[in-house]
């Protein structure tokens, strides 16, 4: 028992240590535990670093799933090695969980043309709008502007298993980052801000790209 827990011990740190290479505060999530960590949400869109957000509210779509379906060969990927992005999926029985930004100002245009080259041209995403469910604001929602890659563009990859979605990510990087950074952000996003959501799909990828990736650099670590 000594034994299990010690190594217990030494994956959590390794993990945890993992994951301050990208500058996250990480805590595992066990079953039954309650949710929650200290870390800051992730970096917000384009358009808040122009300074046109003047509100963020998270809250919830109905009708999709979020799956990291999308294959990505210039932001966290490259040509010869594709990384993973997400994408929303129709599903009539789901709800997703995520944060809306209100925007505004002279400059909104200007962002959302930055936006859709970043996302539509560069990513494949297509826009849409939908109706956004603030958490705390009671039932009456709000229209919203998502980005969704459909299974008709080239860079869709479709669904694949949690251990092969993240040996994917674990291995792929790109213009803006390391494919395991933006994992690791998004599932801080929703301990932090979401924690009453348990999302299989994100922690279970999340759980197997980490172990991949700290086995890899074990195995090349140099020996003095």
């Amino acid at each position: 028992m000594a034994m299990h827990s010690a190594r217990r011990t030494h994956a959590r740190d390794s993990i945890r240590a993992t994951a301050e290479q990208f500058g996250l505060r990480y805590r595992p999530r066990f079953p039954c535990e309650p949710a929650g960590t200290v870390a800051p949400v992730p970096e917000e869109a384009a358009v808040s670093r122009r300074g046109l957000v003047t509100k963020s509210r998270v809250g919830f779509i109905r009708g999709y799933k979020r799956r990291f379906w999308h294959g990505d060969d210039f932001h966290r990927g490259s040509e010869a090695a594709p990384g993973r992005g997400v994408t929303l999926i129709e599903d009539d029985d789901a709800v997703t969980w995520g944060v809306a930004f209100e925007v505004s100002g002279p400059q909104v245009e200007e962002a959302l043309a930055y936006l859709n080259v970043r996302e539509t041209v560069c990513g494949g995403y297509v826009t849409k709008m939908v109706d956004f469910f603030p958490g705390d604001e009671g039932p009456a929602p709000v229209q919203a502007l998502v980005y969704i890659a459909t299974s008709d563009n080239p860079l869709y990859l479709g669904p694949a298993s949690p251990e092969e979605i993240g040996a994917q990510i674990a291995s792929s990087s790109g213009k803006s980052g390391h494919n395991l950074e933006y994992l690791l952000r998004l599932a801080e996003f929703m301990r932090s801000s979401c924690p009453q959501v348990e999302d299989q799909h994100l922690f279970s990828v999340e759980t197997a790209a980490l172990t991949l990736f700290l086995a890899c650099s074990c195995s090349v670590r140099p020996v003095h």
